[in-house]
């Protein structure tokens, strides 16, 4: 069981930072080179899902390490709210559209677990309308599998002190401005509740596709992280090319 209280949220295993950027630029050359295989192949999908508090750096990692990719196969959909349309459906409407389709990568920046989480953390769903949906997102996610997705969860793990260093850098910094959201800091006081919806999600929706934590204090070290995983799964697939009687057949399916 994941408690995020014996997570450290800063570099460890004696990684420097020089260390890490070399490896990350080198594993970003990888990866590309990965992509194009997987692109190639459409043996499978993938789907990566961000979660973490505000300012936990879910959208530096999407920037950092996945631009080095083609963005014609990757794909990013940011969860926010849900808008009025949205509420009026099951909680997973909004979701489905957005998983990938074969050879694409597809990224959720925040996610389905939002619709746990915040509920969760608020106190405004009861135990047992919140254990169904666990068992539906458990439900989900395998049958994604089934179809070919690989799934990676990463929770972006940061202090609560540098939480506080980074929302207030959003105050000062003009080219952070545009970030800050006054809810950001209404939320701070919330700190517990929310550790402790993220320990039943790792709990309850973490035994078949398990939660990668990921410490993230330092941005390098979050990167590096990141991105090696990235590439150890990808590289497990055994991808190759596919030859040119495959090519024909498929370009036959497809006319």
């Amino acid at each position: 069981m994941i408690d995020l209280k014996k997570e450290s949220t800063l570099s460890k295993d004696g990684i420097n930072q020089k260390y890490a950027e070399a490896e990350t630029l080198r594993l970003k050359d990888e990866l590309y080179k990965l992509q194009n295989v997987f692109w190639a192949e459409q043996k499978h999908s993938l789907l990566i899902i961000l979660q973490g508090v505000d300012a936990s750096g879910k959208d530096g990692a999407v920037r950092h390490v996945f631009s080095c990719m083609n963005p014609m196969g990757v794909n990013v959909k940011a969860f926010k709210a849900p808008t009025p349309e949205e509420l009026s459906h099951d909680f997973l409407w909004r979701v489905h559209p957005h998983t990938p389709s074969k050879g694409m990568i597809q990224i959720f920046n925040r996610s389905h677990y939002e619709d746990i989480l915040v509920p969760r953390a608020h106190r405004t769903m009861n135990q047992k309308l919140l254990n169904h949906r666990y068992d539906i997102i458990n439900s989900f996610e395998k049958n994604l599998h089934e179809g070919g997705t690989v799934i990676l969860k990463f929770f972006l793990h940061i202090s609560k002190q540098e939480q506080k260093r980074r929302i207030a850098e959003r105050l000062t910094n003009p080219r952070k401005l545009w970030k800050y959201d006054p809810a950001d800091e209404t939320e701070r006081p919330n700190w517990n509740r929310y550790m402790k919806a993220y320990a039943d999600i790792f709990k309850k929706c973490g035994s078949r596709f398990p939660w990668v934590i990921i410490p993230s204090d330092d941005k390098w070290y979050r990167d590096y992280l990141i991105a090696k995983k990235l590439y150890d799964t990808l590289i497990k697939l055994n991808m190759k090319y596919p030859s040119r009687s495959e090519t024909g057949k498929r370009n036959r399916k497809k006319g």
